[in-house]
């Protein structure tokens, strides 16, 4: 099916921000007294969902919004660490020309999403949805199609993690795993996305 609108995550789906995130993740838990991990240890965890993630970790639900928060600052501060996947750029040029709309809806900030797409990525975003709450896609999927006038049945969310998928499911819409970001393939697989995209360029099937 051809899609009207699609719906990107952004670290790990657009953005090549995991090395950044693992190297973070102890300092974290240290700011805000949860559960350090091995490298070993966070390999695991990448074949949970996300709610199993925070049960591991043992980090009380109360503390997530400082948490996103601070991970936020972090990011803005490391920004120039941050980059695209190659084929990105390409791969979103290509979907606008097929006319298609784009959103990015991310527990990011849109000033950070905008630096690492630079500015003429930037201006192909027909909707920011930024600083969402880490089970918070769903309100801002429906927001992304009321603004752009949408159906759900015309769009699909793409994502790196379980929880993109589940926030489209949510809303109606069809998913799109990729692989190349945070979640093992396996766990995304588990939940029966529209779409499995093992590789960048793949992103062209979005346009039917």
């Amino acid at each position: 099916m051809r899609h009207d609108l699609a719906i990107f995550d952004f670290d790990g789906t657009l953005a090549d921000s995991g090395e950044w995130f693992s190297g973070s993740l102890n300092d974290v838990a240290d700011r805000f007294g949860f559960r350090r991990t091995t490298i070993e240890e966070r390999e695991a965890l990448r074949h949970l969902g996300n709610r199993e993630i925070i049960q591991k970790l043992r980090v009380p639900m109360w503390k997530m919004p400082a948490i996103a928060a601070y991970m936020r600052r972090r990011a803005t501060e490391d920004i120039e660490s941050i980059r695209l996947f190659e084929g990105v750029a390409p791969a979103l040029t290509m979907l606008r020309q097929r006319g298609i709309k784009l959103a990015i809806v991310s527990s990011n900030t849109e000033q950070n999403v905008r630096v690492v797409l630079g500015p003429e990525l930037a201006e192909l975003i027909n909707f920011y949805g930024c600083g969402s709450s880490i089970f918070g896609k769903a309100v801002k999927f429906r927001g992304a199609m009321k603004q752009l006038g949408t159906a759900p049945e015309r769009t699909i969310c793409v994502g790196d993690e379980t929880r993109d998928i589940e926030a489209a499911k949510a809303v109606g819409a069809s998913s799109a795993a990729v692989t190349w970001g945070y979640a093992a393939p396996e766990s995304l697989r588990r939940l029966k996305p529209t779409l499995v995209l093992e590789q960048v360029h793949e992103l062209e099937r979005l346009a039917g």
